[in-house]
């Protein structure tokens, strides 16, 4: 574009920003956007003609370099001829100076990254530290625009109870998160014991009890089944499923045919409860279970004496390392107490909201979310979410797919994403990892083991990454955590040291006197919403 061009449309684009200015018609707070200041241009790269300067904030990972140091990074801004400075913080620090951060008088212009909570946001939202997006999204952002015409659903993810938007998402469709805790167990000692892989729960008792009793570690070293209590990826979910017949997760929150329901007060959670009460008291289940972290779970796998006879993770080779990884293979989804198999899903999701948001602060919002789109094509979200091509990815000669390089010996392919991927905002929604980046290597054969194994008997629906408004995060969160620490607290007991049966009824009308009812309630009907949204 020429120059006297640049200058006619930014001259028109000035007169249309500072007209559309208020914060309430999802524009900024300011009274007038300056982008057209610089030469802000109505497509293409760069966005602007004269070089522009905004400040960010927001969280990194642990072994993130500083961003500018990035070569992605600096791609960007010889693109768009926007200069960033970075001000984002590993994650950890970040989380504790962020709300120092939100209260300052010295907003950055966008948070990248934003690590924010939803209630943070609402309260950013509602004081007008955070901007409404939904105007700006449709004048300048194609390409997220085109993602929420194609994805209504990844569109009322981002939506807030108030019909604004006031963060970007993420999309990241593999459909692995759904599934996260897969149990694996020691096909070398189930040979060695002569003893074939169990199918349904009584034949898994029966073998946990075969390890017990024969301690093929020996000295007595043997921990027939180990796990976490609560962890996302080391759960033991659906052996409670198979034990009660009901599917359950990490919130004991589940939705099925539209309902939402809550698992930790039914007859069948109980039973399953004490089900495993019984396997304790016969030494099948690891002691520290219920107590330990994941510092010393995964520890368990790399004794020096292979020890684990089965144990719930993300990943078997993660567990026991390399060494040990053909000793063990997935458990098959089991028959439970009434025959059925059920998988259980956990309520995370593929979508994420917090990529990206925009502060009262900034004085040039269409650049920002001009620049905030361009990572939003499906090349560029690629790169931001596993880093640049010929660094981490390389071009198929014949289908002109992107694929993973392998890492070297030196680091792990995780380590070395931290390194030299931003994240932010991106989208690589399902149908582009068929056309334009592949999954990883190990993440495509999680792909299969979920569509084999764990699809056909998933026994609860996906829970929608829904949104609540203040109104409904300040009905639940006390009440939220307070049922989370009693159920925890009594899932311990009760496997550990019995009682449920003189206890229960006390259990049950004490989450009553809580508000679980309540809290479940919420839960649909922002369910509810969300489905009428999307």
């Amino acid at each position: 574009m020429s120059m006297k061009r640049a200058g006619i449309v930014g001259a028109l684009l000035a007169s249309t920003l500072a007209f559309t200015g208020c914060s309430n018609s999802g524009g900024a707070t300011t009274a007038q956007d300056a982008s057209a200041d610089y030469g802000l241009q109505a497509s293409g790269l760069p966005i602007v003609t004269k070089q522009l300067t905004l400040k960010f904030s927001g969280s990194k990972a642990p072994l993130a370099p500083d961003y500018s140091s990035m070569s992605l990074v600096q791609q960007w801004e010889k693109d768009t001829n926007i200069h960033i400075d970075w001000q984002n913080l590993p994650d950890a620090t970040y989380q504790e100076k962020k709300n120092l951060i939100l209260a300052s008088g010295d907003l950055p212009d966008a948070f990248f990254n934003t690590g924010l909570t939803d209630a943070e946001v609402a309260t950013a939202a509602a004081n007008g530290t955070l901007v409404p997006l939904e105007g700006l999204i449709d004048k300048y952002a194609p390409n997220l625009s085109k993602l929420f015409k194609e994805r209504p659903d990844v569109k009322a993810a981002v939506t807030s109870s108030d019909g604004h938007i006031y963060t970007l998402p993420t999309v990241q469709e593999l459909g692995l998160t759904q599934f996260a805790p897969m149990l694996a167990i020691n096909t070398k000692w189930l040979k060695e014991l002569n003893l074939r892989m169990p199918t349904t729960i009584q034949q898994l008792h029966d073998t946990l009890l075969a390890f017990k009793q024969k301690d093929p570690a020996g000295g007595g070293k043997t921990i027939p089944l180990s796990f976490e209590q609560g962890q996302w990826t080391a759960d033991i979910t659906d052996i409670v499923a198979a034990l009660g017949g009901l599917p359950d997760n990490q919130d004991h929150r589940i939705v099925k045919d539209g309902k939402v329901s809550f698992t930790a007060n039914t007859p069948q959670f109980k039973q399953a409860l004490s089900t495993l009460h019984q396997w304790y008291q016969e030494g099948l289940i690891d002691p520290e279970a219920y107590s330990q972290d994941d510092k010393a779970y995964l520890a368990k796998g790399k004794t020096a004496t292979e020890s684990l006879g089965m144990f719930s993770w993300w990943e078997i080779k993660e567990m026991v390392g390399q060494n040990r990884v053909g000793d063990y293979a997935l458990m098959p989804i089991l028959a439970g107490v009434n025959g059925q198999k059920i998988a259980s899903r956990s309520n995370a999701s593929d979508i994420g909201r917090n990529a990206f948001a925009i502060t009262r602060a900034d004085k040039y919002p269409a650049a920002t979310m001009r620049w905030a789109d361009h990572l939003y094509d499906p090349v560029q979200s690629a790169q931001a979410n596993w880093g640049p091509i010929g660094v981490t990815l390389q071009k198929d000669a014949a289908t002109g797919i992107l694929t993973q390089i392998p890492a070297d010996a030196s680091t792990s392919e995780g380590e070395r994403r931290q390194k030299v991927a931003p994240r932010g905002p991106f989208a690589v929604t399902a149908d582009d990892f068929k056309t334009v980046v592949a999954p990883e290597p190990r993440a495509a054969e999680r792909q299969q083991i979920v569509k084999d194994m764990y699809l056909p008997y998933a026994g609860n629906d996906k829970f929608p990454p829904v949104m609540l408004s203040t109104d409904e995060l300040q009905q639940i969160n006390g009440p939220q955590t307070d049922i989370a620490t009693l159920v925890k607290q009594k899932i311990a007991k009760w496997v550990v040291a019995g009682g449920i049966d003189q206890e229960w009824d006390g259990y049950v009308s004490q989450l009553n006197s809580i508000g679980v009812d309540k809290v479940i309630s919420v839960y649909q009907q922002a369910y509810d919403r969300y489905k009428k949204n999307s």
